[in-house]
């Protein structure tokens, strides 16, 4: 009757119509499934497991679970107050590995149907409607190793789909005893395959490649798309329940990334980034950017994220003393009751108002140096404002007809407003030519002691760091003093020296002037106030001179005092140490000052000296702390693009770990620019084609020395001649179309 009456409206409005109405159709549904006599109820309980669990999987009226694992496969009906085991599937005379199950999935339209992924390499359907004990159904042995994921299809009742460690994916028709179709990825093993919810013949595959491919399930020749989707293995992917361009996956990159394929180009759309690897990934019904995720190692809580606000986790699970294997909410349309299972053998159902939020425990302010030095302060915004009563706005907000309550506040993120200041260093302080400057003169290596710390000190000098002037001098003046000490027994005299550091003050005690003049401090130059009594003894070498008859008068009335016969506030007459130092007198002394050059962040000085001083000081530092050094110079070197620097520390490094950084990456596997074909690692012609690869666009000469190509059509040539091509022309002078660009 509906329908009648909006035929009669124009075509677009009438269209228009009756997709509204099938949306609000579909709506009602739900919340009449949810809101029915079989509402979902129950609290957060747990119950322990005979073994650890590899997978569960929830019936379609969400009244039961199935567990399964190595060595466990039963079944547990969820009551209010706790779980109560109801089959155990492990039956027979003998168990074999058909029984070791990686995966398990329960068919959302038969409530009698289940199907394993054994770790034999077979997939198992189960009849829980068989009389016997034994519920075995069909066995398919056609996989030749391990079954990773086995998937139904949501709305096909004998559609069975697995994804193996083989590489391969089938496709089994229950009323048949073999498959239906192959589909080869033609890369390494399936982690993971998914039907869409959506779209009836399309699914998802991930692989441990990185890639993740589209297929349909009508051809099994090609898959439809492909694309890279993470640094590593694709563990897991799942589709929206309600958008049906969206897909989610995670992988060992330690990210979840939601995918937008409803674009003839897939585009990412949302990135999330974990601390472990991901193993599973859910999307949280009736919660469009929720989904819950659990890694795979290291972290064992399950998270629960809001994609449009990634770095934090909206709610937080922390039960399980070991991994998460398995997590899926309760009934598709219930987004409040979470089951999962866990190596540590036990199965928990969350609530989700029990579910802790990192957000109220997290740090509201954050600061930030710059790499020229600028400071960035965030808080909240009653730290940066005087009006402690202005309220932030939120926006308008305006919800569909068709939700009967009203939004849970419990499930926003808290409504935290914050500001951002950054604070700029003065005009022209934060400069870092000085750094790069010394990068660059900086001699490390090839010359005596002496010469590097005279060349460096000079360049420091020039630069105006005349701290690092006086450490260079430093080194240079103790090298001089291991080395010719003993040749020219002489005393340095460290003081407040105005002038050059090298105009030292010294006393040459072989080479004395015959005539010793006297330092005289005459009396009147210190007013006495009154008389003193008590003077202390003199020393005993000077007793004599005070009791000699031949002091006359005049003598009495002044302070004599020699450099050979006193000790004096100016000067040292006596040597401050042996002439003869041992190697390392002063290690202590430098290690010490290299430690805080290195904690005021100036590593560049500590792995300077670290290089020139060279074995003299290396064993006087650890090992880990000198990589920590090296690693720190070698980044900033990287910031600032100094490659040649950057290269020559690695070489000259100690370190294995460092010296390693150059060596890692070093080979360039080239594919034929006829053929597509990889290359030989001899010469520039291509085996497969007989043509010449490296060939210039340009000049049509073999490229012997740099060649530039272009990534979008694989065309190139010599560098120059490809640089004054692209001045005047942005199309690929190989003559294909490409519009090539020279960055």
């Amino acid at each position: 009757m509906v329908i009648r009456t909006l035929q009669h409206l124009p075509f677009p409005n009438w269209q228009r119509c009756l997709k509204l109405l099938v949306f609000l159709m579909e709506k009602m549904a739900r919340v009449t499934t949810v809101l029915s006599g079989s509402t979902i109820t129950g609290r957060t309980m747990f119950c322990h497991l005979d073994a650890p669990a590899n997978a569960i999987s929830v019936c379609r009226d969400a009244a039961q679970v199935v567990v399964a694992g190595r060595n466990i496969f039963k079944i547990y009906s969820i009551e209010e107050e706790q779980f109560v085991e109801r089959a155990n599937l492990r039956v027979g005379r003998k168990l074999s590995l058909n029984f070791s199950c990686a995966d398990v999935m329960w068919h959302q339209m038969d409530d009698n149907l289940l199907a394993t992924a054994a770790t034999n390499g077979a997939v198992v359907t189960w009849n829980l409607g068989k009389p016997s004990r034994n519920k075995q159904d069909q066995l398919f042995t056609e996989h030749k190793r391990t079954v990773n994921k086995v998937c139904f299809h949501p709305n096909e009742i004998h559609m069975l789909l697995s994804g193996s460690q083989d590489g391969y994916m089938k496709c089994f028709d229950l009323r048949k005893r073999e498959s239906v179709s192959t589909f080869s990825g033609q890369s390494e093993s399936v982690r993971d395959v998914q039907f869409s919810i959506k779209d009836y013949f399309t699914f998802a595959a991930s692989f441990e490649n990185g890639n993740v491919q589209l297929w349909d399930i009508r051809r099994p020749d090609r898959y439809e798309r492909m694309f890279t989707a993470h640094n590593g293995p694709v563990f897991c992917c799942d589709w929206h329940p309600d958008d049906r361009g969206w897909l989610a996956t995670g992988g060992r990159d330690k990210m979840v990334k939601v995918w937008d394929i409803s674009t003839t180009r897939t585009k990412e759309i949302y990135c999330v980034q974990t601390i472990a690897s991901v193993a599973r990934v859910k999307w949280r019904p009736e919660m469009k950017y929720h989904l819950a995720t659990c890694s795979m190692m290291v972290d064992h809580n399950i998270y629960v994220w809001d994609i449009r606000r990634p770095y934090i986790p909206f709610g937080m699970f922390e039960e399980h003393k070991d991994v998460t294997t398995g997590i899926v909410w309760r009934h598709i349309h219930d987004p409040y009751y979470l089951l999962s299972g866990s190596k540590d053998s036990t199965l928990y159902q969350h609530m989700f108002k029990d579910a802790s939020r990192p957000v109220d425990r997290a740090n509201p302010e954050g600061l930030c140096y710059g790499l020229f030095g600028d400071l960035a302060f965030a808080g909240k915004d009653s730290m940066f404002t005087s009006d402690s009563n202005r309220k932030t706005y939120g926006g308008e907000r305006r919800y569909p007809i068709f939700f009967f309550k009203k939004p849970d506040l419990s499930e926003q993120f808290a409504n935290v407003s914050s500001a951002l200041n950054v604070f700029e260093m003065e005009g022209g302080s934060n400069s870092m030519d000085w750094f790069v400057n010394m990068a660059q003169q900086y001699i490390l290596t090839g010359r005596s002691l002496a010469e590097l710390c005279d060349h460096n000190a000079k360049i420091a000098k020039e630069l105006y760091r005349y701290q690092l002037t006086l450490i260079f001098s430093f080194y240079h003046v103790t090298e001089n003093e291991e080395t010719e000490g003993s040749d020219v027994p002489t005393d340095y005299l460290f003081g407040d020296v105005e002038g050059d550091e090298d105009d030292l003050y010294m006393v040459d005690h072989e080479n004395a002037p015959a005539e010793e003049h006297e330092y005289i401090l005459p009396q009147e130059a210190f007013q006495l106030r009154h008389e003193i009594i008590d003077n202390p003894s003199a020393p005993d070498h000077l007793q004599d001179k005070m009791e000699s008859p031949h002091v006359s008068g005049n003598e009495a009335e002044t302070v004599c005092l020699t450099p050979i016969e006193s000790f004096s506030l100016m000067s040292i007459s006596q040597p401050l140490y042996d002439a003869y130092l041992p190697a390392d007198y002063f290690n202590s002394l430098v290690k010490d000052m290299l430690h805080y050059y290195a904690e005021q962040g100036d590593v560049q000085m500590a792995v300077s000296v670290l290089i020139v001083l060279g074995d003299r000081i290396r064993k006087e530092i650890d090992e880990q702390t000198q990589e920590h050094w090296y690693t720190s110079y070698i980044d900033l070197l990287q910031r600032f693009k100094l490659w040649n620097v950057s290269n020559e520390v690695i070489k000259l490094s100690t370190c294995s770990s460092i010296n390693c950084l150059n060596q890692a990456s070093t080979s360039l596997h080239i594919n034929c620019s006829n053929c597509k074909r990889p290359m030989s690692s001899k010469g520039w012609i291509c085996d497969r084609c007989r043509q010449c690869a490296s060939m210039c666009a340009v000049c049509h000469q073999v490229v012997k020395g740099l060649f530039v190509w272009c990534q979008g059509c694989s065309h190139g040539g010599h560098l120059q001649h490809i640089m004054n091509w692209l001045r005047t022309s942005s199309h690929c002078p190989a003559g294909c179309g490409h519009l090539c660009e020279y960055t």
